[in-house]
């Protein structure tokens, strides 16, 4: 990156790091249960609601519980369960049309990330009508309060029970951006460990380790708090601790509630001191390829790690040592290495790719565009990359195997249609 960019991105992050302790976060209610929703919303004066989800979770019934009780309690529902992996501006538009047909006063988000942010950008939407969800692509754009939002995780991964951001598809482009907004963050969350009983090991262990990736790259920028720093150090610790045991049995209470409480911690930590370039290429990937967040992230994140080198190695030291990875008399350096060892370790042992497959070389010079402009100047990270050195990294998490030929590459498969992370695990 050239040294005048360079300077305006670490101006740029410095401003952000000044003012974090005074920006309004805030953190959501938490009850225990799905049986605790209607209560919640009675007083609240809530009569009607939208439930967002997507097709695995509807096709097993795993909302019947809530809405069970959301009838008991005589309130009205209305679902939305078309939510795709990567969800799209078609499926916010869709699901904004239920609210105001069946006259909702109130959204939940039920399932995976996919679902919370689609629930989140679709009440950005109300908040803000007049404004398409393009146009609140970015940071601080939607100012409004939206109507009450409840989150209802179904992984321990994401954290978007807890930040203030929903990542949004542009179906046509096959662009994926963040929106970020302290409005967008959750009034209320619900850790239901029985949510995530059932999940197939795949995608425990792919969303454990997208909360593994959110509460590094928080750690490991340049604008954490004393705050964020302990977040994410306990984040790291329940995932070492937890996410094999979870892995292996399902069923174990202990580890699926201690991995909500990390997932939790991690979305606390990133959603104040940022994410870092893994999030910035999943992303791109995502919207291109439809590949799953948790996926991508967990492949991408050893790789990045291994790039920042020295830039990123005492703070990874201290997660090691935190963790149990490393003992105090290794040197940061032998520290850090142990720690991405045991990235790559859990990878292998989770089922998880060292490289991601279907990747194009025509497509790397669109997708570090969209990289960099996500990622800088806002993401804190340890060392600056532009569009060159991101193209690099792709063709790193490639494991230089392309899909096509230059000229005949497919966007495949399409955001639009891929089915979401559930779905296809539960298929």
């Amino acid at each position: 990156m050239n040294p005048l960019r360079k300077a305006w991105c670490r101006t740029y992050q410095a401003a952000f790091r000044i003012v974090l302790p005074v920006l309004p976060y805030r953190e959501p209610k938490i009850l225990d249960s799905v049986e605790a929703v209607p209560t919640e919303l009675t007083s609240r004066g809530v009569k009607s609601v939208l439930l967002v989800t997507d097709p695995g979770i509807a096709r097993i019934g795993l909302t019947h519980g809530l809405e069970d009780a959301l009838a008991r309690a005589g309130i009205a529902h209305t679902v939305y369960s078309e939510t795709v992996a990567n969800p799209t501006v078609a499926n916010v538009e869709a699901a904004l049309a239920l609210y105001h047909a069946n006259g909702c006063q109130a959204i939940i988000g039920f399932g995976g990330g996919s679902s919370m942010d689609c629930a989140k950008a679709a009440g950005a939407r109300v908040a803000q009508p007049r404004k398409s969800v393009g146009s609140m692509r970015g940071l601080l754009r939607v100012h409004r309060k939206l109507p009450l939002l409840i989150a209802i995780p179904t992984t321990a991964g994401t954290g978007s029970e807890v930040t203030l951001a929903a990542v949004i598809t542009d179906e046509k482009t096959h662009y994926k951006y963040p929106i970020n907004d302290f409005a967008l963050i959750p009034s209320v969350t619900v850790h239901d460990w029985r949510l995530t009983a059932g999940l197939p090991a795949s995608i425990t262990g792919q969303t454990g380790m997208d909360a593994l990736t959110h509460a590094v790259e928080a750690f490991i920028g340049r604008s954490t708090t004393r705050h964020t720093r302990e977040m994410a150090l306990d984040a790291v610790r329940l995932i070492h601790d937890n996410l094999l045991t979870a892995y292996e049995n399902s069923g174990d209470e202990t580890a699926r509630r201690n991995m909500l409480t990390a997932s939790y911690e991690a979305g606390i930590a990133f959603t104040q001191s940022y994410v870092g370039y893994v999030h910035a290429i999943a992303h791109s990937l995502g919207g291109r390829y439809g590949i799953p967040h948790g996926l991508a992230n967990a492949v991408i994140l050893p790789h990045v790690l291994r790039a920042y080198g020295s830039a990123a190695a005492p703070k990874l030291a201290i997660l090691a040592r935190h963790a149990g990875i490393a003992t105090v008399s290794e040197t940061d350096d032998a520290a850090a290495a142990a720690f991405i060892e045991w990235v790559d370790g859990m990878n292998a042992r989770l089922g998880i790719p060292v490289h991601l497959d279907g990747i194009c070389a025509e497509d790397l010079e669109v997708m570090a565009a969209h990289a960099d402009a996500e990622a800088n100047p806002l993401y804190p990270v340890p060392v600056l990359w532009d569009r060159t050195a991101l193209e690099h990294m792709y063709r790193v998490v490639a494991g230089g195997r392309f899909a096509d030929e230059p000229g005949t590459c497919q966007t495949n498969p399409s955001p639009l249609t891929s089915p979401s992370v559930d779905e296809e695990a539960l298929a």
